[in-house]
């Protein structure tokens, strides 16, 4: 089918790839001309003539690799799930990437009922879905590395705000003497995964998404995001039960994508970047 992209997320990993970090030989490598966007809310435009499980007009949200910075997009029809009334096109089109890597490495991890979890990088889009994520699926405690001025932000997710920075050991042992069951970095910081070894009771249930050398060189799990249509789903329902939410802290027309690609690049802002696209129906 096709969707008319209303919304679409802004992701690290779409800087990563603008700036040529993937390309074998530099940036001068990347094939030309490049798109990208891997996650999108919109409105269902065409639908192909074996197509009965949604309908022209339906309001959607999903994920695309490389295709999502656009008017239009083509997706198969069962990579899509319905969006709620209660949920906003930036939030919809915002939660497929960063709600299914945080939910797929928890459920790598092992994160559930009784534990303690650590979550370096807590305010950014991944760690404010992470953090309830972990919340829902019964931890005890979660405990969230930010900066001061997210401290606040972090107590109304269900965290425990701690300040990176030298003494991060120390002030997480403060609350945990006995240390943490799960430890899982989305901040890319070095310091955060070396803080994890030392605070984890168990090093198979350290994980991060975003540092995979350093995960291979101390031994611990370096998670690619898996998505999948019931994994997204889930995240629509907890959102649907007023369990989960995703702070949109700005929205930009596309042709202002250099600078949320800027805004994201910064690395210090709370919840999600998204690009407006289309407009939402009357």
């Amino acid at each position: 089918m096709r969707v008319r992209i209303v919304a679409a997320g802004v992701q690290p990993v779409d800087c990563k790839v603008r700036s040529g970090y993937f390309a074998t030989g530099g940036p001068e490598d990347a094939p030309l001309p490049l798109q990208l966007g891997n996650e999108f809310a919109g409105i269902v435009d065409a639908v192909g003539e074996d197509v009965a499980e949604v309908r022209i007009g339906d309001a959607v949200l999903g994920s695309r690799t490389m295709a999502c910075y656009a008017e239009f997009v083509v997706v198969p029809a069962g990579d899509l799930v319905a969006k709620p009334a209660s949920m906003s096109w930036e939030e919809a089109a915002g939660l497929p990437g960063a709600g299914q890597a945080a939910h797929t490495a928890l459920s790598e991890l092992g994160a559930g009922p009784g534990d303690v979890v650590l979550i370096h990088g807590a305010a950014g889009a991944v760690g404010t879905i992470a953090v309830q994520l972990a919340r829902a699926w019964g931890a005890r405690r979660v405990i969230g590395t930010a900066s001061e001025p997210n401290h606040e932000y972090l107590r109304s997710l269900g965290a425990e705000p701690v300040r990176y920075g030298p003494g991060l050991v120390e002030r997480v042992r403060a609350l945990e003497p006995a240390g943490v069951d799960v430890a899982l970095d989305v901040a890319g910081s070095g310091e955060a995964l070396h803080a994890s070894v030392e605070l984890a009771k168990d090093r198979s249930r350290v994980g991060t998404i975003v540092d995979f050398e350093l995960a291979r060189h101390l031994g611990v799990r370096g998670i690619r995001s898996r998505r999948s249509t019931a994994r997204l789903a889930e995240l629509v329902d907890l959102h649907t039960r007023a369990r989960l939410r995703l702070h949109v802290r700005a929205v930009y027309p596309l042709e202002d994508a250099a600078a949320a690609h800027r805004d994201v690049e910064g690395g210090h802002g709370r919840g999600k970047v998204v690009l407006r696209i289309g407009e939402e129906p009357l």
